[in-house]
């Protein structure tokens, strides 16, 4: 039975990954890349030409396509869908950040609602809240080549496997064909970037890794810190950057390059020295989490602190390097 399981999980996988990467392929020959959105070089990006911002309309369908609507029923599957529609339009004409966050919040209650069992005001207003910051994490995270996608690969493959393990199919299934589609789009975005992500790529994934987090935490799949900790090493850069910039009282809702892991492209480790140190952190924190799930009272917990610890340790070099590059 796990085995027929595990090859199901497999099948969603590989063809999400060949119709994302099929659909990038065909909007590239076609030409069709440069008219949806082109990604132009500013003093906030780290690229220097115009790159095509087409990989979520690869991503996003063919992960629908492939299973991802079967982990949370329909509304999750049409929440990704509006929410990339938003993002395209976000990418094409640009919308305020106001609009952004009340669309954002509209999909996270409609969803959150649908998922948890008749939930009070304040449980239903913090779980949305925490949907709507995980829907923007990908978001400001997809800056350097490799990032967002392997995220995407090791975060939703970490919850298949859970899930997997944990008997609940439409779940896993989900999880599964977003891991796999965002393998299809690294074909494209790593080592060279020939497509971004964009918004209506970024916004998506991060939504199905808030709602779907939610998802098996309302059926008893995992408990609440499994989402966090498995995508540790985006919550821990973009929550600490946020708070930075918050503190020193910047426009935090601006575009800006000083997430860790865009100082440590600044500093001359490059785009892939540090999408590598990122997967590191990525695949030490999805096995900590799939690992300390199945572990109880203190093995749990410096599983878990250990994983946090690493996440904090990259940290700490990214900023080195920084200060250092910044001394000259």
């Amino acid at each position: 039975m796990m085995l027929t399981g595990l090859a199901e999980l497999a099948l969603h996988f590989a063809a999400a990954a060949v119709l994302c990467a099929g659909v990038i392929a065909w909007l590239l020959r076609s030409g069709w890349a440069e008219r949806i959105a082109l990604d132009e070089p500013n003093h906030r990006s780290l690229h220097a030409h115009p790159v095509p911002r087409i990989g979520g309309w690869g991503l996003v369908p063919a992960a629908l396509l492939c299973g991802a609507w079967a982990g949370g029923g329909a509304w999750l599957g049409a929440g990704a869908l509006a929410l990339a529609a938003v993002s395209w339009l976000d990418d094409r004409r640009g919308l305020s950040s106001f609009l952004r966050l009340a669309l954002h919040g509209l999909v996270a209650v409609a969803c959150v609602g649908s998922v948890l069992a008749w939930p009070s005001f304040l449980v239903l207003a913090g779980v949305a809240l925490a949907v709507v910051w995980g829907t923007n994490l990908f978001n400001f995270m997809d800056g350097s080549n490799g990032m967002a996608g392997g995220m995407a690969v090791s975060g939703f493959g970490a919850y298949a496997l859970a899930a997997a393990l944990a008997g609940e199919g439409g779940l896993a299934a989900a999880a599964a064909a977003f891991a796999g589609a965002g393998t299809g789009f690294l074909r494209f975005n790593f080592p060279r970037a020939r497509v971004f992500l964009g918004d209506a790529g970024s916004i998506p994934c991060g939504f199905m890794a808030g709602a779907l987090g939610v998802a098996g935490w309302a059926r008893g799949v995992w408990p609440e810190w499994f989402p966090v900790l498995v995508f540790a090493p985006f919550v821990a850069d973009a929550s600490v950057t946020l708070g930075r910039r918050i503190w020193r009282r910047e426009r935090f809702w601006e575009a800006h390059r000083d997430h860790y892991y865009q100082r440590l492209v600044q500093s001359g480790a490059g785009h892939v020295r540090t999408a590598f140190a990122w997967y590191a952190a990525m695949a030490l924190c999805a096995g900590g989490a799939l690992l300390a799930l199945h572990e109880n009272g203190m093995p749990r917990q410096v599983t878990i602190a250990g994983c946090f610890a690493a996440v904090f340790a990259l940290g700490l070099w990214a900023d080195r390097r920084w200060r250092a590059w910044k001394r000259g």
